[in-house]
């Protein structure tokens, strides 16, 4: 029998109350800007008539249900009550209204309404709902100036198609627009693809019927300027003067194309009429009847402010994200181009007959081997070392691993392979120890998950006969490259970062020695006070500070080095999270080079906007081509955004095959890099943009240990001899 806990007293068997995990600043921040641009694309969309828009014409259908009166009626239809007979209204004599249809336009409202303006006239302008949310200010400007407005519904459809859902919908929307953009309704209203009463059918009648049930008057027109023609100003002229000295309602349009003719043909039509004696007036006047015009208060007005206000800031967003895809499309090209140019000599350069960097440099060095947890790595990363053909001593700085890595390369009983232990305190202080300890004038750093050639060693000292050489960064290789993951990596650090190298190289301004491969001289680095522990890409901090003290950092193609990559998106995540975050600090750093004399000066004007532009800004913008892809796939120009894309793609291609080609990699990899441009370029875009928000927030990343493994062993399985007390769990390579 189970004896109940007394009360008052923590029961073990009941459950602990969590707190609910609050999602970090760093995901929700990108994932509300995610949303909200894509909130931004879809409202662009639709007021641009992209989302929703219907461009059929229904062609005309006989007239039997029309009442004759409106067949043989006057322009303004009032259909209003359902228990009266629909009725139409004509203008008096010597009065005209004047109706531009389909505005606002931001070029040519402006100088309609000047032309009005200039000779005291008044009339009425019938709006969509997409233009008057885009141009709010002229809608203001119209009730200002004492014209009237109307609907022209909101996407300009032919109403005769659609439900009577959508026609409400038509209706509110552009309702919505007025009341933000000048805090009024409307009771006119002109379907979109009118003409005359007479051109009344059993189409479009039941439309005209339903909406003057919603209180509204239908204005069609019995005069035509036909200025959507572009017929000439005197034809406009001729076909908007009304016969005999009758009222007319007069169609004209202030959008939709070219409208300089209607500019030109108003400033002759308006002062000649008006010495005939003709008015101007607006429709309800000319009628003697009450405003169209009714004030809009309380939420209605301030739900139409808030949708006008979030579709100027669609429209500037978006306008942004042009800019930026303009930049971005620069700064491609650029540095493809230079990519191609500047690998192409580097590669001239260095493989030529007889090239050589100095002197032959013979002498030791000094391999270090910063390591925390890398048991399943290490005996493969040691046993390469072994093998190399060049003269070296191997120093394994164990950063208080828990795992017992130093006990597996002790275990291994290899001469000239030292262990430093130390307590955990991070890779540049482990790298730090490790320097102290090394014997030798040239220290050799790798990571604890990396593999080198045999040649290796010898291939990344030889630039140092080279005086002026203070490093050399060598060649990291994905050696895990089996899986889509590891094989998009792969392309990465071979076009990515190693032909990147081969321009940098050249242009003197290599921003990073990678921490898988890299060589430095010990007084080049005693003289920039070591590794430095004030940013988390440690690399990168260095290579600019030595750079700044006048040293040369030079790029050996064939000092090849395999690491393990990620195997996970969130190991990747967190991997290019550090990195990301680190190269910002140190472009922030040494930010104080630009206005620098001397060597300082010369990396800092140079370096260090390359860097910032083609390591942070053009991956931060990159994202923006396939943004424009999708928005060009649902909205259009569909075939045009394909083609351009494509076009991006080619260029790629083609870099990554000549990157391919010069390290002489199997090009069966790059079947995958159409995938890997629209999938891990986002995955990069969303760790760079959590890496500005950590640092403008002013958070602070921690070190993050990857999961190793152990998949990479010895290249070609060379092998340096074993020991039987010798640690055996090495996994087989992949």
């Amino acid at each position: 029998m189970t004896t109940p806990a007394p009360r008052g007293r923590h029961n073990p068997r009941k459950k602990k109350r969590t707190a609910p995990r609050r999602l970090p600043m760093r995901y929700l921040l990108p994932s509300v800007l995610l949303v909200a641009l894509l909130a931004m694309l879809m409202l662009r969309g639709y007021v641009h008539s992209e989302i929703l828009a219907d461009h059929r014409v229904q062609p005309p259908a006989p007239t039997t249900q029309v009442p004759e009166e409106i067949l043989g009626g006057g322009p303004v239809i009032d259909a209003r009550r359902a228990q009266e007979a629909p009725k139409t209204l004509r203008i008096p004599d010597h009065r005209i209204v004047l109706t531009f249809d389909d505005g606002p336009d931001p070029v040519w409202t402006p100088k309609v309404l000047d032309k009005l303006k200039e000779y005291d006239a008044h009339g009425v302008f019938f709006v969509t709902g997409t233009m008057a949310s885009r141009y709010p200010d002229l809608v203001e400007r119209m009730v200002d100036e004492g014209h009237e407005v109307g609907l022209h519904t909101f996407n300009h459809p032919d109403l005769s198609y659609q439900s009577a859902r959508r026609i409400d919908w038509e209706l509110s929307q552009n309702q919505l627009v007025l009341a933000g953009a000048a805090g009024i309704r409307t009771s006119l209203f002109r379907p979109p693809y009118s003409s005359f009463s007479d051109a009344m059918d059993n189409k479009s009648w039941p439309v005209t019927q339903y909406i003057g049930g919603r209180g509204y008057l239908t204005v069609v027109n019995d005069t035509d300027s036909e200025d959507w023609k572009r017929p000439g100003v005197r034809a406009i002229i001729d076909r908007a003067t009304p016969e005999h000295g009758e009222g007319a309602v007069i169609l004209m349009h202030d959008s939709g194309g070219d409208r300089s003719q209607t500019v030109a043909a108003l400033d002759l039509f308006l002062p000649k009429m008006q010495e005939r004696g003709y008015g101007f007036t607006n429709l309800t006047a000319a009628l003697g009847a009450p405003s169209a015009h009714t004030q809009v208060t309380g939420f209605d007005l301030w739900k139409g402010k808030a949708f006008v206000f979030a579709v100027g800031i669609s429209e500037h967003v978006t306008g942004v994200l042009v800019v930026g895809l303009a930049v971005i499309g620069v700064l491609v090209f650029t540095r493809f181009g230079l990519m191609l140019l500047l690998s192409f000599l580097h590669a001239r350069r260095v493989r030529r007959k007889g090239f050589r960097w100095g002197e032959p440099y013979t002498r030791p060095v000094s391999v270090l081997v910063p390591a925390y947890n890398e048991r399943k790595c290490i005996e493969s990363t040691v046993r390469s070392l072994v093998a190399s053909d060049y003269p070296i001593e191997v120093i394994v700085i164990d950063d208080g691993s828990s795992d017992g890595t130093a006990d597996v390369v002790e275990a291994m009983r290899i001469p000239n392979v030292r262990v430093v232990r130390q307590r955990n305190a991070g890779k540049p202080a482990a790298l730090n120890n490790g320097i102290r300890n090394a014997r030798y004038d040239v220290v050799v750093m790798m990571d604890g998950d990396t593999v080198f050639e045999p040649t290796t060693v010898r291939e990344l000292v030889q630039p140092f006969g080279d005086s002026r050489v203070g490093a050399v960064a060598g060649n990291a290789k994905v050696g895990n490259r089996d899986s889509l993951i590891g094989a998009w990596q792969h392309i990465e650090y071979v076009m990515g970062f190693n032909l990147d190298r081969r321009m940098y190289d050249v242009l003197g301004c290599m921003p990073t020695i990678p921490g898988a491969v890299g060589a430095f001289r010990r007084n080049a680095l005693d003289r920039i006070g070591g590794m430095s522990e004030d940013t988390l890409a440690e690399d990168t901090d260095v290579t600019m500070a030595l750079h700044r003290d006048g040293w040369r950092v030079v790029y050996a193609e064939n000092a090849r080095a395999w690491t393990e990559a990620p195997e996970s998106v969130q190991q990747l995540w967190s991997q290019r999270y550090r990195w990301s975050y680190g190269t910002m600090q140190a472009i922030w750093k040494h930010r104080g080079s630009v206005v620098e004399r001397g060597a300082s000066g010369r990396f800092g004007r140079v370096g260090l906007p390359f860097v910032s532009l083609f390591m942070v800004v053009a991956p931060l913008l990159a994202p923006l081509i396939d943004v424009f892809l999708l928005y060009g796939l649902v909205f259009g120009p569909t075939g045009k955004t394909v083609s351009a894309w494509f076009g991006v793609l080619a260029v790629q291609g083609v870099c990554a095959a000549y990157a391919f080609r010069l390290d002489r990699e199997r090009m069966s990899y790059l079947i995958s890099l159409p995938l890997q441009q629209v999938l891990y370029r986002q995955l990069m875009y969303v760790v760079l943009l959590q890496s500005w928000i950590t640092a403008l927030t002013g958070g602070r990343l921690r070190w993050q240990k990857l999961r190793r493994t152990g998949v990479v062993d010895t290249p070609g399985g060379a092998q340096a001899p074993r020991r039987k007390e010798a640690v055996t769990h090495r996994r087989p390579a992949a």
